[in-house]
């Protein structure tokens, strides 16, 4: 039997928990030679493509904003139109959400994108869920859950409509007979849906891969729906083999209802990793990298989301508190909310009685920690496991250092995925499609 192809991308460690912007070695995340830099790696790589995140409100703790958030958050398209310019084969996947966007104005911004980059478009959808968010734009407030999932439905099947509306050969462009566009080759769009209303004409031809590559980001069943339905890759969290596969057994099943082969859709998990010259060296690395990315006031202000209300007061080196959660109450704003707070607090005192951990080491234990861990050899071994055992279709890496935490896992890992015979000596098609073997 021939051997499963790893696909890789690279995620930009921009605003979230896993950068690390106190170590020296980090750089902005917003100045452009940044992203030139982490792009032309992840290139060099011949990975398939970048991601960026999103976000369209600062987060508060306490009425205060996310320290992460006032180093960048700059909006996506513009970012990768000028990355067009400076990569050539690079995937350019931007996350733009669709609860504050109207389907019109985006497509035809995910289309330029495309002509710009020659076919290397891609377009993570995304939902708001907080009115919080919501307050920044015109509309306010927000959508509750199945009404989000239907209008992000909905949004992307106009889209889809807009983007084909234009004949593939509707462009002639023949100077004899002075025709630019052939007759009747660009369609009338006529729209009317539950969520949006749209009459008119597309202003873009079709671009070079037809339709932006789709991306959905979500574990809820109505997201694993959502991307069975509409997606060609979806975003997990799910970078344990044994989560990964039942994940992956359990999406790719939903394919079949909307007459799709498994193929056409590429599940890749987020995932982080830490390497070392000796599997001893990679874990104490892990570990570091651990305690860099919850220092004592991140693990207070993880601490706070869970309990809802003020924890300054406690020592984060020490014990649990021995109060209840406010269920009513909460001090985190631009976050999804957490749901149960009394049953994930008693979750987190089970943990730390059994371990023995004090708050900012629980914090640690359960707020993730680096997915492949080892020599370079080993974290390739693994990852080619993961893929072969259908865990996943690949991965999308997401440093801790910005910019150049890709670069020892191109120089190091990459090499050796190879050897194995399981990722690309080099591009062999010029879209993002042909990159992930959606064509």
């Amino acid at each position: 039997m021939s051997r499963k192809r790893v696909h890789l991308a690279a995620h930009f460690p921009g605003v979230n928990n896993t950068t690390v912007w106190t170590d020296p070695r980090s750089g902005s995340q917003i100045d452009f030679a940044s992203f030139v830099h982490l792009a032309r790696t992840a290139e060099r790589g011949k990975l398939d493509f970048l991601f960026l995140a999103e976000g369209l409100r600062l987060r508060e703790l306490k009425g205060r904003v996310h320290d992460l958030d006032v180093v960048g958050r700059p909006e996506s398209l513009t970012v990768l139109s000028a990355l067009a310019a400076v990569t050539d084969r690079l995937g350019l996947a931007g996350t733009v959400n669709t609860t504050f966007n109207e389907p019109y104005e985006l497509a035809r911004r995910l289309s330029t994108l495309d002509h710009l980059s020659d076919g290397r478009a891609a377009w993570n959808v995304v939902t708001t869920s907080d009115a919080f968010t919501g307050e920044n734009f015109r509309r306010g407030g927000y959508l509750d859950r199945a009404d989000r999932y239907e209008r992000a439905a909905e949004f992307v099947r106009l889209s889809r409509e807009l983007w084909d509306s234009w004949r593939p050969d509707a462009v002639a462009a023949d100077r004899e007979t002075g025709t630019f566009v052939r007759p009747g080759a660009i369609g009338d769009v006529g729209h009317r849906g539950a969520h949006f209303s749209v009459e008119g004409r597309f202003t873009l031809p079709r671009s070079p891969q037809g339709h932006p590559v789709v991306i959905q980001a979500g574990d809820s069943d109505e997201g694993r729906e959502f991307a069975a339905a509409h997606a060609d890759v979806i975003f997990t969290p799910h970078g344990r083999l044994e989560d990964g596969r039942r994940f992956y057994a359990d999406v790719k099943r939903r394919l079949a209802r909307y007459g799709r082969e498994p193929h056409q859709l590429k599940i890749m998990p987020g995932v982080t990793f830490a390497l070392g010259d000796t599997d001893e060296e990679a874990a104490e690395k892990a570990a570091a990298i651990r305690r860099q990315q919850v220092g004592p006031r991140t693990a207070i202000a993880f601490l706070e989301q869970v309990w809802g209300r003020d924890m300054s007061a406690y020592d984060p080196e020490g014990p649990l508190p021995d109060i209840e959660p406010d269920p009513a109450e909460g001090v985190s704003q631009g976050r999804v909310p957490i749901k149960d707070r009394a049953a994930v607090a008693a979750k987190w005192r089970a943990l730390a009685g059994e371990k023995g951990l004090s708050i900012r080491e629980l914090v640690i234990e359960v707020t993730g920690r680096q997915t492949f861990v080892g020599t370079p050899g080993s974290v390739a071994r693994q990852i080619d496991e993961h893929v072969q055992a259908d865990a996943a279709d690949g991965f999308i890496l997401v440093p801790h250092l910005t910019p150049g935490g890709l670069d020892e896992f191109v120089d190091r890992v990459v090499p050796l995925l190879r050897e194995r015979g399981v990722f690309r000596t080099d591009y062999t098609g010029a879209t993002l499609r042909d990159h992930l073997e959606l064509t």
